[in-house]
């Protein structure tokens, strides 16, 4: 029988190339998105595809009805992609801003993985796997509500592993960096007379989003995952200087190259 993945946020870039490697890889992907018009195209590429929207209880409850439904509750994976993001100093961003920034990226990513996790855990076995970011563990000038809510979705998963041992469910969580998809281009910028643009040398690391495709199979495949994966030079540097310069240190890099 298939194993059958919920994948998050699958209109473009990460999610996209995911799901059209795990379905021509024999899993049953099922494939969500905000838009009618990107719900009519995953549709055209052969793909089951649900409507969700991660700010929206209702759509969310909706939506984990239908996963159940349609796999008469035998989901095995879900992959938490959904995002987005927005930049700007801390000074220039809302409550409201702030609410919907956790809402979507942590608020929907948690009430979802809540509702389908009891059919998972009686099946004995299932993976959970979230998009976080360099930006989960390092947070830099004008990018600090977005850092916010992937250091709690960090932070978030860590508990959610630690619960769910001996369970037979695995959580991983997969640490990008920087990727060339229109993730910067959709992010929502609060000082558009002064965007917050990636530093140059980020370009010169930045990969495709294919380059997540090995790591997805081991993070699903794998019988002993890894709890987190960092997938480009960036993200991995970064985690070096973290743990072991000295936090001043690591502000002077940070402001210089934010």
């Amino acid at each position: 029988m298939q194993k059958a993945i919920l994948i998050t946020g699958c209109s473009s870039g990460i999610g996209l190339v995911i799901a059209t490697d795990l379905k021509l890889r024999g899993y049953r992907v099922i494939a969500t998105c905000r838009k009618p018009a990107d719900i009519q195209d995953l549709q055209q590429k052969g793909f089951e595809v649900i409507k969700l929207d991660l700010d929206d209880s209702q759509s969310i409850q909706q939506a984990a009805a239908e996963v159940l439904a349609l796999t008469g509750g035998k989901l095995y994976a879900l992959f938490n992609n959904g995002g987005f993001g927005v930049y700007g100093r801390l000074s220039t961003i809302s409550r409201q801003q702030f609410e919907k920034q956790f809402s979507t990226n942590l608020f929907g990513a948690h009430e979802l993985t809540q509702l389908l996790l009891p059919a998972m855990i009686k099946q004995g076995e299932g993976r959970i796997i979230q998009t976080s970011s360099v930006m989960g563990f390092i947070s830099t000038p004008g990018r600090g509500l977005y850092a916010a809510s992937k250091y709690a979705l960090e932070a978030w998963s860590d508990a959610l592993r630690m619960e769910l041992h001996g369970t037979g469910i695995q959580v991983s969580l997969v640490e990008p960096g920087p990727i060339s998809t229109s993730f910067s281009q959709n992010v929502n910028q609060t000082q558009t007379d002064s965007p917050v643009h990636n530093p140059p040398v980020a370009k010169r690391f930045t990969l495709p989003p294919q380059a997540l495709i090995p790591i997805l199979r081991h993070a699903l495949e794998s019988p002993r995952a890894k709890i987190r994966y960092r997938v480009t030079m960036v993200t991995k540097a970064m985690a070096i200087c973290k743990r072991l310069l000295p936090d001043r240190w690591m502000d002077m890099i940070l402001r210089n190259n934010g």
